[in-house]
């Protein structure tokens, strides 16, 4: 009986060391783990954020990108293009969850299903999620990013940026929340645009992505298809008639994006019943 107890005091006693020196070298390893993040040096932030990048972990490429960003310098064209990757995908596959659960929502309305509640309460935390981080990149830009920037093509970049994740918020926020972000959205596009027009050739690739998208905000959140229409078709008409200065680093940008300008115009001009003769502009 004596020898069951003290095997017994013993081997709580091992169990007890065990855990207290796991735990301690659990602990230590992340002590560790947390000052090589600390002390990386920003080329080593930038090659992580290549490899999360590769490896589609675009959560964690986020938060790589962010000590980049947060540092007293502006960011290169190359970092510049990372920070837009790791929030587009991030947010991006956060906005196609929303409309499919939308489109969901929708059906298991339509037939009076029981798990409405289930879906709406899931849709809300999709919810949660974009505004967290649509909210996160909106505070980095106005903070730090759009003071930073010294050129024009990267003022025109982050005021872009801001309006776009001001754009994404509107496509779920109701009430209030949606009319003061469609308030900041279009006046960090008009911000943009009139840097842009005056600053950048009408061939630019960042140009031409701001019309594309102020073109867009005001189809689909603004419900103007008129202007829409104006802005895209101007925007398109002015980089034609400059495309012999378009310069070869920048043609396949460019000319993707007017093809979607294009595109827009054609799918916009016929749903309002005015599409264009073959071969218009």
């Amino acid at each position: 009986m004596l020898r069951s107890l003290v095997g017994s005091e013993m081997c709580i006693r091992d169990r007890w060391y065990q855990r207290r020196v796991h735990g301690d070298n659990r602990k230590f390893e992340r002590r560790q783990i947390i000052q090589i993040e600390m002390s990386q040096t920003r080329e080593e932030n930038v090659f992580m954020s290549k490899i999360t990048e590769q490896t589609e972990r675009f959560e964690d490429m986020i938060e790589y990108i962010k000590k980049i960003a947060n540092a007293e310098s502006e960011l290169t064209i190359e970092e510049r293009n990372l920070l837009s990757v790791a929030y587009k995908n991030t947010v991006g596959s956060r906005r196609s969850a929303w409309r499919a659960l939308t489109s969901i929502e929708q059906k298991e309305e339509a037939k009076g299903g029981s798990h409405l509640p289930l879906i709406r309460t899931y849709k809300k935390k999709v919810e949660e999620e974009l505004s967290k981080y649509c909210q996160e990149i909106i505070r980095l830009l106005d903070e730090r990013l759009i003071k930073q920037a010294v050129k024009a093509e990267g003022k025109v970049f982050f005021l872009k940026m801001k309006a776009d994740y001001y754009r994404y918020i509107c496509e779920y926020a109701t009430a209030d929340l949606h009319s003061k972000s469609s308030q900041s959205a279009l006046e960090a596009y008009k911000a943009a645009s009139d840097i842009a027009n005056t600053e950048l050739k009408t061939t630019d690739p960042i140009r031409l992505g701001l019309a594309l998208n102020f073109s867009v905000f005001h189809y689909e959140v603004m419900n103007d298809p008129q202007k829409a229409c104006q802005l895209a078709k101007k925007a398109f008409d002015e980089a034609i008639a400059d495309i012999e200065q378009l310069e070869d680093d920048k043609y396949k940008d460019s000319t993707t994006i007017m093809q979607l300008i294009r595109d827009n115009l054609t799918l916009w001009t016929s749903e309002m019943g005015d599409a264009p003769e073959e071969g218009d502009n």
